[in-house]
């Protein structure tokens, strides 16, 4: 059994010529020429994929990238205790980098779309996971450069470790001033060529490959060394994966809270929106027809700490012209019943239908010039709100709801903005996409 087992699973059967493993990977260690050239390329393509949000680009700029090299030299040179061969690997690495970073830098810095994609902001917040897929990933990567036959693993090791996109990422940091997208994305290449390295030196030792003899002394030091990296990388990956994890079961917590709360007793909702980032936490909800009195948003505020949902305060948005159409159905139903005070009521509710036709807007005429100046949007709601402190004074504001299939760039909501306040002469604007 334990020999079947050990032919199963061993990495020896199959396995090139360690000489001519160890010459493959001095070859491909260089960026000069070609290489220096693929590398440019490769940055552009996976920064454009980034930029229009295409996941089939930025695969693509995946496996064309020539990044590896130095990073499987680096852990060959490791294991072999060929410090001249780190170096030279090393150097190439922090060469590559540079080129990708000015590229990327570069290319978002004239590229008219500056808004951050899903493709992109998915780099910029590392986690313990991210370590895994590099460690396992270069495990495979480097199990197939020491085979004969190479076979597919190479492609799939470069889409799934990723150093293309992280890299464009940082470079979209730097070149529109998002110091946290850089540091975020940085960290998270600084992840992948780390354990990608770590891996390598394992497969080397693990295969036995002819080290150089430096005395016990430097191996211990080079051992200590990989280790102190390894704690560098795994602590703060730790701390993100935890707190992406609270993140997620805070969003949980939320809908559990929004589906009993409401949604099972046949309240509509028609707007949510979470800052699971302020302090304290907040969530904002609008619903078709319900109105909450104060006690109620007070109870249901006690209720989220049942839901698990600590720290966070709950908003509920309500149109001030339930309040007065209420008012009006009251009036009329008191006109039925007295017939000598017809002439007063007929006045009341003629000033409340006025107050009414003061807090609504023509929404079906407004979006018809909306939609031949931003043809994205396809639906919008408009309505005044009265908002009342607790110093008993108030202020209303023009709230705006607007869909579209796609989200405006910067420039075509700020423009959005300035012609709804010049079309309908309004200060106090909000603007929220459902």
């Amino acid at each position: 059994m334990t020999n079947l087992f050990n032919k199963l699973f061993s990495l020896y059967e199959g396995q090139e010529d360690k000489n001519k493993t160890l010459q493959n990977v001095k070859d491909n260690i260089s960026f000069t020429g070609a290489n220096l050239w693929v590398l440019a390329c490769a940055i552009i393509v996976a920064s454009v994929g980034l930029n229009i949000n295409s996941t089939a680009v930025v695969i693509g700029a995946m496996l064309i990238s020539p990044l590896m090299g130095p990073i499987v030299g680096s852990g060959f040179a490791l294991g072999i205790y060929d410090f001249a061969l780190l170096k030279r690997s090393l150097r190439n690495l922090l060469n590559a980098t540079f080129v990708g970073l000015s590229f990327s830098t570069l290319y978002f810095y004239i590229s008219p779309f500056k808004e951050a994609q899903s493709e992109l902001l998915a780099r910029t917040s590392p986690n313990i996971y991210d370590v895994l897929i590099a460690f396992f990933g270069g495990l495979v990567g480097v199990i197939a450069v020491t085979r004969t036959e190479k076979g597919n693993p190479i492609a799939g090791v470069a889409i799934a470790t990723a150093l293309m996109p992280p890299l464009c990422t940082a470079g979209y940091g730097l070149a529109t001033g998002h110091f946290i997208y850089f540091f975020g994305s940085l960290f998270l290449y600084c992840i992948n060529c780390v354990f990608i390295c770590i891996a390598t030196y394992i497969i080397v030792k693990f295969l036995k490959y002819p080290a150089k003899q430096i005395g016990i002394k430097h191996e211990k030091r080079v051992k200590y060394g990989i280790t102190t990296l390894t704690f560098l990388m795994l602590l703060p990956s730790a701390y993100f994966a935890y707190s992406l994890y609270n993140q997620q079961k805070f969003k949980e917590s939320v809908n559990a809270f929004i589906d009993k709360e409401f949604n099972a007793k046949g309240n509509t909702l028609i707007y949510k929106r979470t800052n699971y980032n302020s302090d304290p936490k907040t969530i904002e909800l609008a619903f078709l027809s319900r109105h909450f009195t104060g006690n109620e948003i007070k109870t249901l505020n006690d209720d989220l700490k049942t839901y698990g949902v600590a720290n966070t305060k709950l908003i509920i948005r309500q149109d001030s012209a339930f309040n007065i159409q209420n008012i009006k159905n009251d009036i009329l139903n008191e006109v039925k019943g007295s017939d000598t005070i017809i002439n007063q009521k007929d006045i009341e509710i003629r000033l409340l239908k006025d107050k009414i036709a003061s807090n609504s807007f023509d929404n079906k005429e407004i979006l018809k010039e909306v939609s031949t100046l931003f043809p994205d949007i396809t639906a919008i709601s408009l309505a005044n709100h009265d908002f009342y402190t607790s110093k008993d004074s108030s202020f209303t504001t023009t709230i705006l709801f607007y869909e579209s299939p796609k989200e405006l760039s910067d420039d075509d909501k700020v423009k959005f903005e300035n012609w709804i306040r010049q079309r309908l002469s309004i200060k106090n604007l909000e603007i929220y996409k459902k």
